[in-house]
């Protein structure tokens, strides 16, 4: 499956944010223990097969933050001094 190329604004707002957060906050960032466990009961029944449409879709959300938030980590270590 072919991935999309980023629009620019998409790079210019990564770069935005890796140059104005806390990078050491950034990196240490994880989520709150409730949302990792829904993840992973979302993960386990995708695994399994038996997702809902809704529950497609809350996953497929995690994915999209999941891929920003390793953008930007990605983009605040290249920024580093």
């Amino acid at each position: 499956m072919a991935t999309a190329e980023p629009l620019p604004i998409y790079d210019e707002l990564l770069d935005l944010l890796a140059e104005s957060v806390d990078r050491n906050r950034l990196m240490a960032f994880r989520l709150p223990p409730d949302r990792q466990a829904r993840l992973d009961a979302l993960l386990q029944k995708n695994r399994e097969g038996g997702l809902s449409d809704a529950e497609r879709g809350e996953l497929a959300e995690f994915e999209r933050l999941e891929h920003l938030g390793r953008m930007l980590k990605a983009r605040a270590r290249q920024k580093q001094p």
